[in-house]
């Protein structure tokens, strides 16, 4: 009962968060005056256009401004603009926050359509190839080199890994991303600039698969470079910090085999913290690499999100705060229960 109490106050503590994110993003967009300026420059150029094209056909210019001053009051109406932002806002946050996200104000689908459900699905599928098969590669290398070098600490693998890895942390994404365009795509002509189809696409299903495997080689190797050197460091300090601990040291002089205090005494212990990193890494690669996929022209949710806020999608902008907030909160509710799971000191 204590748990599942425990666990139930965790989870209300983390949709607050969730609710709190959203509140204060409606507060900055609206009580600075950045949606009324965006909706109101929205309108003032569609005006414009139809000014342009209503002064061919109507040469009387009252009748002209007339008409004009009915469509200006019905954009006006349309987007929001006859209310206070105080009044605006809150019903879209409601909307987003129950999974109604509505229709773009600017950004579209490849197929031309507004629904930011349609958009953000659209791109979701994108990142995973690219993001997160990045991050999965980098946890699975970092992990077993890690949990490999703590065991030989001082070595030259040990050596080699902790350069490397301050190396690729400090060298920026897009940085590497230009560098590996400038080798393998202009040089030496083996992959694509960027993008994610080859022009024309191919038709055939599995050959379009390929050729979408082809245009991420460059990107997920970015990524790959970037992050690394961190995931390997990280565990092996982990697990280096774990068989330091008294316990382990006492297991051994038991007599136990090394293989079952590797097993049972150190990475038992240290499984939480490392999960910690992969869960949060993977929650994390939902929300997209906003850098590597501008520098690659790949259509993911990073460069959505930086498209949104370009042209200012304040629609599109609060859904996908959301939704990284809401992957997140689920990622960390999971890491409360595996944590109970994994490390038996874990008790609440």
């Amino acid at each position: 009962m204590g748990l599942t109490r425990t666990l139930s106050i965790r989870a209300l503590t983390l949709i607050t968060v969730l609710i709190l994110v959203v509140f204060f993003i409606v507060i900055i967009l609206g009580a600075t005056g950045t949606s009324d300026k965006i909706l109101q420059a929205m309108v003032n150029e569609e005006v414009m256009m139809l000014r342009q094209s209503l002064a061919k056909t109507i040469k009387d210019p009252q009748e002209l401004e007339k008409v004009i001053e009915i469509r200006k009051q019905g954009l006006m109406e349309f987007y929001g603009l006859t209310k206070p932002w105080y009044v605006r806002l809150p019903d879209m946050a409601w909307r987003v926050l129950t999974l109604d996200l509505g229709k773009a104000r600017t950004l579209k689908t490849f197929a031309g359509g507004n629904k930011v459900s349609d958009i953000v699905m659209e791109r979701l599928t994108n990142t995973i190839i690219l993001v997160t098969s990045a991050t999965v590669i980098s946890a699975i290398v970092g992990l077993v080199l890690g949990v490999r070098i703590a065991t030989r600490v001082g070595g030259i693998l040990d050596r080699i890994s902790s350069y490397l890895s301050a190396i690729s942390y400090a060298i920026p994404t897009w940085w590497i991303g230009i560098i590996l365009i400038l080798v393998f795509a202009f040089l030496l002509r083996l992959f694509p600039f960027g993008g994610l189809y080859s022009t024309p696409p191919p038709s055939d299903f599995y050959m379009k698969l390929l050729d979408i495997l082809w245009h991420a080689a460059l990107p997920v190797a970015t990524l790959v470079i970037a992050s690394v050197g961190v995931w390997i460091y990280t565990t092996r300090t982990i697990v280096l910090n774990t068989a330091q601990e008294d316990f382990v040291n006492a297991a051994r002089a038991k007599g136990l085999p090394e293989e079952l205090v590797r097993r049972r005494y150190i990475m038992r212990v240290a499984a939480p913290p490392i999960l910690t990193n992969v869960i949060l890494g993977l929650a994390t690669s939902i929300s997209g690499a906003i850098l590597t996929e501008t520098v690659f022209n790949w259509p993911g949710l990073g460069r959505l999100f930086y498209d949104a806020v370009l042209v200012m999608d304040e629609v599109v902008v609060i859904a996908l705060t959301y939704i990284f907030t809401l992957v997140y909160v689920v990622a960390r509710f999971l890491l409360e229960v595996l944590y109970v799971i994994l490390d038996p000191r874990v008790r609440y």
